[in-house]
């Protein structure tokens, strides 16, 4: 969360009439095709017996092919926290922790301790995991540890065997999932929200999405924009770019962020060591991927290459005291010397509780690739495409640009069926938050998003790191409380200074550098 798919496309211009604003009780099959989804009654009961009692769980039917609805079905896990002042309720507020791949049935739960009372007092909060994801009818490609190593840099040595794990990959998910495939997609997954919302009784939901969640809310209110109520769209995507271009921003929005930490590495030689200009703390940190290249630094334990430094650190050079703290200590281990003594980790998020079910091991990676490769049809399909890309990229993005453009999946997924991506552009009213530093999110991504949510208004934190905002006591805070409590969106434009410690640390990652070889769950999404 924060500290990321000729009859389907007649159903989906068809799926708003499909889908009414409150499914009447007595509505028949004939009269609508989606009644049987619409009318179900969820069995709430307690999620877990070392979870609070108030915090509920169902699993409710949503068709597999929206165009099919007499056809296979998926389960659909859902959780709630009612609020407990029914008087000053207003309705449901949806929760999406972002991915694709990211389960939110715990989200409510999470959550509760983290946003005000008056939003709590506002709302039931919705958690659920998206088709395919966690308890809902989960896919599973069955890849290794090392198939989910998706961070592969760019070398004309090693590219016939990229194009080899992409290829493999691809053929494994449609081996063990076959048709399944071109369904697990982001407007299908906006059409299941529209039917958690009917099944809950509810004329509109508002919505809290962060990161990939964004851009779902975006298909969500494009689709149904009659039916949005409030939405805030957390560190956003921008929808012009999925999917291949969203990983490439990172590369992109990646450099700036490096240059901004070497002038401020710079200043603070008599501190850190690494140069006195930033010229010197480039040529400092360049000069220990190449000598990782040549012979990998043992770092307490994880053994890196030059590759894994410039993967592994990509993310961190937005919080630039972690970023000089973590280039210390690699430059210590390159000379052979002991590390210092580094800050405690910080205690890292508790996995979702089971609710005595088991979710495939690959599940994260399968429902990523599942949702990046079926959204949209922008994926080349000549390995060279990828080859030439990489190289250039590579050029002008050094730290992270081949590996953003390298080869993936999606290059030989099945598109047959599959729908094209939903463009963006509409007047629904929404609240866009965005750092000025975000890693996974750059600004123009927000930027992009706002744009296209052409009756939103967007909140900049200038100076701001880290990827996720609301909840976690950012100056941005008040004006999303102020927008979901009373529905009003500023007049203009806000942008607010993030406090000054909150300017160089974000808790981002400390060396040592995990490796992302064989280890999966370390690449991170939106």
């Amino acid at each position: 969360m924060r500290s990321s798919r000729i009859a389907p496309f007649v159903a989906a211009s068809a799926v708003a009439a499909l889908v009414p604003a409150l499914a009447p009780a007595t509505a028949s099959a004939a009269e609508n095709p989606l009644s049987q989804y619409l009318q179900q009654k969820p069995a709430w009961h307690r999620c877990d017996t070392a979870m609070p009692a108030a915090f509920q769980c169902a699993t409710i039917k949503v068709p597999l092919d929206y165009s099919r609805p007499g056809g296979k079905t998926l389960n659909l896990a859902i959780s709630r926290l009612k609020t407990s002042t029914k008087k000053e309720r207003r309705g449901v507020l949806l929760l999406n922790p972002g991915g694709p791949g990211g389960s939110g049935i715990d989200m409510p739960q999470q959550l509760a301790s983290e946003l005000p009372k008056t939003v709590k007092g506002k709302y039931d909060l919705i958690g659920f995991d998206p088709r395919g994801i966690g308890q809902s009818s989960p896919v599973s490609c069955g890849l290794t540890p090392k198939e989910q190593n998706w961070e592969r840099a760019y070398k004309a040595e090693t590219f016939a065997k990229d194009v080899k794990w992409a290829r493999t990959v691809a053929e494994k998910c449609t081996a063990k999932q076959g048709d399944k495939l071109r369904h697990i997609t982001t407007r299908n997954t906006a059409r299941d929200m529209d039917v958690i919302r009917a099944v809950l009784g509810e004329k509109k939901i508002s919505y809290l999405g962060y990161s990939y969640g964004t851009y779902l809310g975006a298909v969500y209110a494009q689709m149904f924009p009659e039916r949005a109520d409030r939405f805030v769209l957390d560190s956003a995507v921008d929808p012009a770019r999925v999917w291949r271009g969203m990983i490439q921003v990172w590369a992109e929005g990646t450099e700036p962020a490096f240059t901004r930490w070497t002038e401020w590495t710079a200043k603070r030689n008599s501190t850190y060591k690494l140069g006195k200009t930033p010229e010197a703390v480039r040529k400092t940190f360049y000069d220990l991927v190449a000598q990782a290249d040549r012979k990998p630094i043992d770092l307490d334990g994880a053994v890196l290459t030059g590759d894994d430094i410039r993967s592994s650190s990509r993310g961190m050079f937005f919080s630039v005291r972690d970023a000089a703290e973590s280039v210390v200590e690699l430059k210590k281990a390159a000379a052979g010397k002991p590390p210092s003594a580094v800050r405690e980790p910080k205690t890292p998020t508790p996995l979702p509780p089971s609710f005595g079910r088991t979710v495939p091991s690959d599940n994260g990676d399968a429902g990523f690739w599942s949702v990046v490769c079926a959204d949209t049809r922008n994926w080349p399909r000549d390995p060279e495409q990828y080859r030439s890309d990489a190289i250039r990229d590579k050029g002008k993005y050094p730290l992270y640009g081949d590996f953003a453009s390298n080869i993936k999946p999606c290059a030989f997924w099945k598109k047959n069926g599959s729908e094209p991506a939903t463009t963006i552009d509409n007047k629904v009213g929404a609240l866009i938050l965005q750092n000025e530093w975000d890693p996974q999110t750059p600004l123009t991504s927000g930027q992009g998003m706002r744009r296209v949510m052409k009756g939103s208004k967007m909140v900049t934190v200038v100076g701001g790191v880290g990827h996720g905002i609301y909840g976690s006591k950012s100056c941005a805070d008040k004006t999303a409380t102020a927008y979901l409590t009373t529905g009003k969106l500023p007049a203009k434009e806000v942008t607010c200074q993030a406090a000054s410690a909150a300017r160089e640390r974000s808790g981002a990652n400390l060396l040592p550098l995990p490796t992302p070889h064989g280890i999966p769950g370390t690449v991170s999404r939106f």
